[in-house]
């Protein structure tokens, strides 16, 4: 029992330090955006629901007790991973090929409308285009960073879960 206490105490700061992450690259992409003048498109904005539903369900997970509801929230955590991950990939792609449409003409009246584009606009509301080109960061778009930050969630919560709980059982 003790063990068992221990590798969930150690998967609960796993999700800690997700949840710390995902709220660090809003803040970078925040950044971003207010000092440098990158306008956020519709897709950057998705991105950033994505990472604060991981962030959110990490510190929900964190805070829980038992294995069944830490996994739970730690399925939560993968399934809005996933989601940030395909609308990265779609914006790698939108960039890689600046004449497909990010669907700002479809998708900003959307994304605009979430709650959070209301209580916290400078952060949550779409203001660019997709296709625009910005100055890379460490040799990638923020894009592709943010594609690289979900498949690594994708990845290894699940393996870190695995890697612990296997001599629980």
């Amino acid at each position: 029992m003790i063990d068992e206490t221990l590798r969930l105490g150690r998967e609960r700061r796993f999700l800690v330090l997700l949840g710390l992450i995902c709220l660090a690259l809003i803040g970078g992409a925040l950044y971003m955006q207010v000092a440098l003048g990158e306008a956020p498109c519709p897709l950057c904005i998705l991105q950033r629901y994505a990472l604060l539903l991981i962030a959110i369900f990490a510190f929900i997970g964190a805070a829980m007790r038992s294995r069944r509801s830490i996994t739970v929230l730690e399925g939560l955590v993968v399934l809005s991973a996933i989601a940030g991950a395909a609308v990265a990939g779609h914006h790698v792609y939108t960039q890689f090929y600046p004449t497909v449409s990010c669907g700002i003409d479809v998708l900003q009246p959307i994304v605009d409308s979430l709650p959070l584009a209301s209580v916290f606009p400078l952060g949550f509301q779409v203001d660019g285009f997709c296709s625009t080109p910005y100055p890379p960061v460490l040799g990638l778009s923020l894009a592709q960073w943010a594609l690289v930050a979900f498949v690594l969630t994708i990845v290894l919560v699940p393996l870190g879960v695995s890697r612990n709980r296997r001599s629980i059982r």
